[in-house]
């Protein structure tokens, strides 16, 4: 982005005030209620809206955000690890809003009554237009991707209802990262579905005799460079070259499994995106280049600050809401980083002054999208019932009466997820449980069913064979030890996004700031410490390597455990004692 050292410096300043690098706080608008949320002026001559990892959310939900969203190094009281008060105040939101509802997990039940569910593809198609009709003739729809997992219909359909659905919502630039946990010829044929372009500039084919498809059917393949996809799109808008340059999830085989995918390979592959850049820059003559990223908010940061000639990364995948755009400097100036929430509760609104062939300026807006404030679309919402419609009636099963509330969005544990951890111990029979710390899953509130649609919800995934195996404590800690190197390395190119593994029965500490082999400590099953020689029985599900088809499906386990038990009533997750933190702004009281 091309902003004076003067402007850049005016930015700093504004965010300084609130003691962490941040910008675009003086520029949003997240303080209006009611309709006046959805009536902001156009600026400039390019708006370009975004959302990201709706996992598959086609209707209304309640998803609480989370209340511990730690930062270390030099992430530490800086976005996205902000929660809560935290973040109220570093972004100037008014508490008891909807915005302070939508952005924190601050009286999450009392204001989810007050305001009602978000999210929603009607609704959220309803928001495009009316931003589309203020703006019109000079937009751009981007997708960052985990849009077509996350759901019951869409992992029974294969991803085919969210193709739908995207093609409706008219998604003009998408990446990936869920959509390759399906098989590789299922992920090709939704991408060949797709109207829109999909693109990634760091997914590669390891070479042609192990790829099975031809070629020439596949969309975006190069045989020069060897890419699966096309790395980049040029879009014609309002008259201005916009570049949109496709970072799909860097880590994808290692987080999920890779035998869906034998032929790709992924990476984060910084000096493979700044040849992009450079090429598109001498190339394309473009007015602004765009990154949509799924790389996860830290990563970008880092990213922005390596790679040159980007006016703005667009990401998702960490699922942070964050109601400003962050400068990042680099040696070609700035670049702005931007994230934009999940589940389809928000959408980005960025609007670029694009003027001699540069970006001179922005404003930005990160939009909640209220169900109640907000008429659904009808086209949408007829395309939603009628994809629904077939399975309806497993979808709606009541399995049980939810007396608390039950969410997963944390860095250790949410209900649900103790939920998860619960059924396992006792269904399967096991000493303690493992469930992955998958960051997708909507909330339950108190006194609302839980129904087998809302178990799909935190379950759906094509991988979902619940195991038992044996484990001695020194193979436990070692587990912990490497998923919390993941979650707490100070480099964010070793973090692989999602949080730390959910534990069952298992009493542990954690010290995020020690370093490998030493973070874990303290570790206690049934008041009785851990022997690193025994060996336990423990429970688990989303094992990335392939599992016999006669073991049961996570979600059979927790629908059986929630028929038995009628009501469930989880107070409290199994949280680890978090140890040397001193009053991070990234943990909260829940």
């Amino acid at each position: 982005m091309s902003l004076s050292r003067r402007e850049f410096l005016q930015m700093l300043a504004v965010a300084s005030a609130a003691g962490f690098n941040l910008a675009g706080c003086a520029r949003d608008a997240n303080s209006g209620t009611g309709s006046s949320m959805y009536d902001f002026e156009a600026f400039g001559n390019v708006s370009l809206l975004h959302f990201t990892d709706c996992h598959a959310q086609l209707l209304p939900i309640y998803f609480r955000e989370p209340n511990i969203n730690i930062g270390i190094g030099g992430a530490r009281g800086k976005a996205p690890h902000l929660v809560g008060e935290h973040l109220l105040k570093a972004f100037g939101i008014k508490p008891g809003t909807p915005e302070a509802h939508a952005f924190t997990y601050l009286d999450f039940v009392e204001a989810s009554r007050k305001y009602g569910k978000v999210g929603g593809f009607a609704h959220l198609a309803t928001l495009i237009k009316k931003v589309q009709g203020a703006r019109p003739g000079r937009t751009l729809l981007l997708d960052s991707g985990d849009t077509w997992q996350g759901s019951a219909t869409a992992l029974w359909t294969r991803g085919k209802d969210m193709v739908g659905a995207t093609n409706l919502l008219g998604v003009d630039v998408m990446t990936g990262h869920w959509e390759f946990t399906y098989k590789d010829s299922e992920t090709i044929s939704n991408i060949k579905d797709f109207k829109g372009e999909f693109v990634a500039q760091n997914v590669f084919v390891k070479d042609e005799a192990a790829f099975d498809y031809q070629f020439a059917d596949f969309p975006g393949f190069n045989e020069n460079t060897m890419r699966a996809f096309k790395p980049y799109t040029i879009k014609v808008v309002n008259g201005v070259r916009v570049a949109i340059i496709g970072q799909a999830f860097p880590y994808t085989p290692i987080a999920n499994p890779k035998f869906n995918i034998p032929s790709w390979t992924f990476g984060i592959r910084d000096s493979e995106m700044q040849s992009v850049v450079d090429e598109i820059r001498a190339k394309e003559k473009p007015g602004a280049v765009v990154v949509i990223s799924h790389n996860g908010m830290d990563v970008d940061l880092k990213m922005a600050s390596r790679v040159s000639g980007v006016d703005a990364v667009l990401g998702g995948h960490t699922h942070d809401a964050v109601p400003g755009a962050i400068p990042v400097k680099n040696k070609g100036g700035t670049t702005l980083v931007i994230n934009s929430g999940s589940n389809g509760k928000f959408l980005s609104v960025l609007d670029l002054d694009v003027k001699g062939g540069k970006v001179r300026d922005f404003r930005f807006k990160l939009v909640p999208v209220f169900a109640n404030m907000l008429e659904p679309d009808p086209e949408m919402a007829s395309y939603i019932e009628k994809v629904r419609a077939p399975y309806k009636p497993k979808l709606d099963e009541v399995l049980a009466v939810n007396e608390g509330v039950l969410y997963r969005r944390g860095n250790f544990n949410g209900t649900f997820d103790q939920l998860i951890l619960d059924a396992m111990v006792e269904v399967r029979g096991a000493d303690l449980a493992f469930s992955p710390g998958f960051r997708w899953g909507t909330s339950i509130l108190p006194g609302d069913a839980i129904t087998m649609d809302r178990v799909m919800d935190q379950t759906a995934i094509t991988y979902p064979k619940s195991t038992v195996n044996e484990m001695t404590g020194e193979q436990i800690k070692i587990v912990l030890e490497d998923i919390a190197d993941n979650l707490f390395n100070v480099d964010p190119y070793y973090q692989q996004g999602g949080d730390m593994v959910r534990v069952g029965e298992l009493k542990y500490a954690i010290n995020p700031n020690a370093k490998m082999g030493s973070r874990i400590s303290n570790m206690e099953l049934k008041g009785k410490p851990i022997d690193a020689n025994k060996k336990y029985k423990v429970a688990g599900w989303a094992s990335i390597n392939e599992q016999p088809d006669e073991l049961p499906d996570i979600w059979d386990v927790v629908a059986e455990y929630c028929r038995n038990k009628k009501t469930i009533n989880i107070k409290e997750a199994n949280v680890p004692v978090i140890k040397g933190l001193n009053n991070n702004p990234g943990v909260a009281k829940a």
